[in-house]
């Protein structure tokens, strides 16, 4: 190694994690690729994050030995990526991977030549060859024979590869029907898990954005998607991947059952489960919410007033040991009852499904709540045991955090703490979503004359990074700015919000309607990613097309709407195919169908205008903007008048409304 730490002022908690490996690390960018020229070595890539399991495991082999990354170091120049913070970067590779090898995930490695084509990838490697699974060192030691002795394949392989992402087909649109919507809830029915909840076998990872599409359906197959949608919320709800004393969701099951998870926890997961749970309006969705809202605001909201990216799903069970992964979550019978006394530790056992052989590992469990008391005895002993549990838990070695902000996933935590703070009455959540948006407001936009609305992608302990903002960043921020902009009828957010998707829309268009995940004045890469399917946060296309639906509802203009409009015909073949990967589309195409309901309220503050907000929100998909008075600056609001000082409703549908109304029940 020559010496010089590059990733010691990354922003990157995941690239500071790998700061004083014996590995020369190089983060991405053009000098990296001047070096690998200059020493004619192939570049070896590899990409994860900080709450990544086996990306730790992985260093800990690999990248913390001496002698591989002496091998590394002389045959290679090395990158290390942060998926999340480089989202273009790792979304291009991962689709060389999948189609290298038939699988991805992280950590993923991959080596490439000057011009960062691929010619082989692969995801965790072990450090002695494992279960039909080579070393690393013994892939190092192929890949530079071939390089040094089989140039012309490699270079050929390369180009082929290269070529392959750049040629991906794009289906042409065609009209997304109220039929094909049909359709596609039939095969969700198909893929149900009528069992256990959720979609597939193992693993089991929250389908939110489906489940949003199924609460919002309107159509032939009505009963059985509202089946799924109950089923599956009360399923993932008592499940072990649901923190049962703390809230929040762990990021997915290993099993069918729900009963053990990869223990990591994802700001973009809990963001959109808060969100979904409050939509519900049901005891039980008030009460997950409520629980994952204050997770939020407990354990990953940071000083300046954003969200940080994840825990982690380690925690180091001794100091000087390395992490074990989900120690921090799990329990033994001995433990809750050397919590809670006798009584109460059997009685929790019972309740939670702790055993004596355990559900986990080495004899311990995670804790599920698969029946919720009704007894109000027993509710009252069950708060009285989380309390002390979590109490008890704290004084444990917590998971690390990652506490870099990522503007798209503060986006989606704006909405969900909009969505809760709203339904629940609970100002302290609004208030929370005003200062991360004000947040990213402060560090991450930016507007030129020349080029409009910027978004940075991350920001740590108030300084924003270098890195520009992909579409999934102005989809999800701009859908953050449309909540407040409701919740508050405060124009200034509307302004944001029109900014950015007037940004997206030059930016990042595609010539059939649909949309590119980077600017057109970005980074080139072997290839332009494009990638409409939802994972396990909203695609770049789906944010914006929300985005899109929603700033048409408050604004009239016709132009959101037309973008919209053709952007759907565009996700019409993912839709038919592979409906699990298009809720997020699926929910704007049904909303779009719908209308979607307009609705402003204006009067003065207090119960009945609480009551008239409070129908209108429990429309799915509507848009419910509230304010004292009219303002031309929200154009859904201008010209509305109070009903003899009384508040009063207007539900429009493309700005045609019916007469107001000032009763509840009036609003249909």
């Amino acid at each position: 190694m020559d010496g010089v730490n590059r990733l010691g002022a990354a922003t990157s908690p995941y690239l500071l994690q790998h700061a004083d490996n014996p590995v020369d690390w190089w983060e991405w960018g053009p000098e990296a690729f001047a070096e690998a020229r200059h020493r004619n070595v192939p570049i070896l890539l590899s990409v994860g994050y900080a709450a990544c399991h086996w990306c730790h495991v992985m260093a800990h082999e690999s990248f913390e030995d001496e002698t591989t990354a002496a091998f590394m170091n002389e045959h290679f120049v090395n990158i290390k990526v942060d998926r999340e913070e480089r989202p273009d970067v790792d979304a291009v590779y991962m689709q060389a991977t999948t189609a290298m090898t038939g699988q991805g995930g992280w950590p993923m490695t991959v080596v490439m030549d000057h011009d960062g084509a691929p010619f082989f990838a692969g995801t965790y490697f072990p450090d002695q060859p494992r279960h039909g699974s080579p070393a690393f060192t013994q892939v190092l030691q192929a890949l530079s024979a071939a390089w040094t002795d089989r140039s012309d394949d490699v270079r050929r392989t390369a180009a082929s590869v290269a070529e392959h992402l750049r040629k991906e087909a794009v289906p042409a649109p065609y009209a997304l029907t109220a039929e094909r919507i049909d359709g596609a809830v039939a095969t969700l029915a198909q893929e149900f898990d009528a069992q256990a909840g959720g979609f597939g076998n193992a693993p089991k990872f929250p389908p939110t954005m489906v489940l949003e599409f199924l609460r919002r359906y309107r159509g032939a197959s009505e009963q059985q998607a509202r089946h799924m949608l109950a089923r599956t919320v009360a399923a993932m709800a008592g499940s072990g991947m649901y923190d049962q004393i703390g809230g929040g969701f762990a990021r997915y099951a290993v099993d069918r059952g729900w009963v053990v998870p990869h223990f990591e926890k994802m700001l973009y997961d809990n963001a959109q489960l808060l969100g979904l749970y409050a939509r519900l309006g049901t005891a039980l969705g008030d009460r997950v919410a409520t629980e994952t809202a204050d997770f939020l605001l407990r354990e990953l909201r940071t000083a300046e007033g954003g969200f940080a990216s994840a825990l982690d799903a380690d925690s180091p069970a001794e100091p000087g040991e390395h992490a074990h992964e989900g120690t921090f979550y799990v329990w033994t019978p001995t433990q809750l009852v050397a919590v809670l006394g006798p009584d109460d530790g059997a009685w929790a056992a019972e309740l939670f499904g702790v055993t004596a052989d355990g559900t986990f590992e080495h004899g311990t469990s995670t804790l599920q709540l698969r029946h919720f008391p009704q007894d109000t005895a027993d509710r009252a002993r069950l708060d009285g045991v989380r309390r002390r549990l979590l109490a008890a838990r704290e004084e444990r070695p917590r998971p690390a955090r990652d506490d870099k902000v990522v503007a798209a996933w503060n986006g989606l935590a704006i909405t969900g703490l909009v969505d809760a703070g709203r339904r629940l009455g609970r100002p302290d959540y609004l208030r929370a979503a005003i200062d991360a948006g004000e947040l990213l407001e402060r560090l991450h936009l930016s507007v030129d004359g020349e080029t409009g609305a910027r978004v940075l992608r991350v920001s740590r302990d108030g300084v924003a990074g270098t890195h520009a903002g992909v579409l999934e960043d102005y989809g999800c921020v701009a859908s953050g700015f449309l909540a407040l902009a409701q919740a508050t009828a405060d124009a200034r957010w509307l302004r944001l919000a029109t900014g950015l998707i007037d940004t997206a829309l030059e930016q990042f268009a595609a010539p059939d309607g649909g949309f590119f995940d980077t600017a057109a004045d970005a980074e080139a890469l072997v290839a332009r990613p494009r990638d409409p399917g939802d994972n396990a946060s909203p695609s770049g296309f789906s944010s914006l097309l929300h985005a899109l639906v929603d700033a048409h509802a408050l604004t009239g203009e016709g132009r959101y709407r037309d973008a919209a409009e053709r952007a759907r015909a565009t996700v019409s073949v993912l839709v038919e195919k592979a409906p699990r990967f298009a809720g997020w589309s699926l929910a704007a195409a049904v909303t779009m169908a719908e209308g979607p309901l307009e609705v402003a309220i204006v009067g003065p503050p207090g119960d009945e205008r609480d009551a008239l907000v409070a129908r209108a929100l429990a429309l799915p998909g509507a848009v419910v903007v509230a304010a004292d008075e009219a303002t031309d600056d929200i154009p859904l609001l201008s010209g509305r008048t109070p009903v003899d000082g009384r508040p009063a409703a207007y539900v429009c549908r493309g700005f045609v409304c019916e007469r107001p109304v000032t009763e509840p029940e009036d609003i249909a």
